[in-house]
């Protein structure tokens, strides 16, 4: 079956190539991406999706057209789930780009896009029932400057990382920072839990600024979680009595072994339970 893809506003098959050699996405990773959830026509979490998107544009000093806004791009999303048949509950990547130029000279600051959609099952919006194993990558490190915190196409230690997990039949790793202390994971970011207090590493650790991250920093404490943004380190998550990672596709997921410690999830699931459970 046909599958199309939204490349600069025009619906086309994901089959055809639509960048040359001498883009700066591809050679430089000049760029960012969003990573959204859609169910029933609806952006979850939408306000912060775009918030980041477009804070990071500014950051990596894009000129954008007057018709590059949230709700250009949200019909444009829309209308490529509905031409896969995807509208129902869909994964969307939003990937935006500088186009061709050397390092010193792009033709323009214009933003290029691609937008792709995926099938999404329904029983990924369940808390996961069988619990992560992860462990430390040891072969990469991640800055804390100023790109840090937004998704940019940069993607290199998390794709090595990933790669070192599958090779030795982990579900995910986490990864440090500069400090030798938790950044994130490769797929979300990192909260443990110890006698009842939730904790997750500070943006000036260098974790991507999430939105699933923030949604629970902002609701977390009407439902009295105690949750708090810190620095963690490897001692932390040993002694931890739960851990679990979030992101704006599986909400959060619960790790029971990271090495040789394991974990409960009985916060964790309370949380699931009065937070995301019925997010829409």
């Amino acid at each position: 079956m046909n599958t199309y893809i939204n490349f600069n506003g025009s619906i086309i098959r994901s089959d055809k190539k639509v960048i040359g050699a001498d883009n700066r996405g591809l050679r430089y990773g000049d760029g960012l991406f969003e990573t959204i959830k859609m169910i029933n026509n609806k952006i979850i979490l939408s306000k912060y999706h775009f918030e980041r998107l477009f804070a990071g544009l500014k950051l990596l000093q894009f000129d954008l057209p007057v018709f590059f806004n949230e709700e250009n791009l949200t019909q444009q999303i829309v209308t490529l789930c509905k031409k896969n048949n995807h509208q129902k509950a869909a994964r969307i990547r939003l990937m935006i780009f500088r186009g061709n130029g050397g390092l010193f000279d792009p033709e323009n600051h214009f933003p290029n896009y691609i937008i792709q959609s995926w099938p999404l099952a329904l029983e990924n919006k369940n808390i996961n029932e069988n619990g992560l194993v992860v462990s430390i990558f040891p072969d990469g490190k991640k800055a804390c400057d100023n790109f840090s915190n937004i998704k940019t196409n940069n993607f290199l230690v998390y794709a090595m990382a990933a790669l070192f997990a599958k090779k030795n039949q982990l579900n995910d790793c986490l990864i440090l920072n500069s400090y030798d202390r938790i950044c994130e994971s490769t797929i979300g970011n990192v909260f443990c839990i110890k006698d009842g207090i939730i904790s997750t590493p500070q943006l000036a650790e260098g974790c991507v600024a999430g939105v699933m991250r923030r949604f629970l920093l902002d609701k977390c404490k009407d439902e009295n979680f105690i949750i708090n943004e810190t620095q963690l380190d490897f001692d932390a998550l040993k002694n931890a009595d739960e851990i679990f990672l979030s992101n704006a596709i599986y909400g959060i997921r619960w790790i029971k072994k990271m090495d040789e410690n394991g974990y409960g999830n009985l916060l964790t699931t309370d949380i699931y339970n009065k937070l995301l459970k019925n997010l829409s």
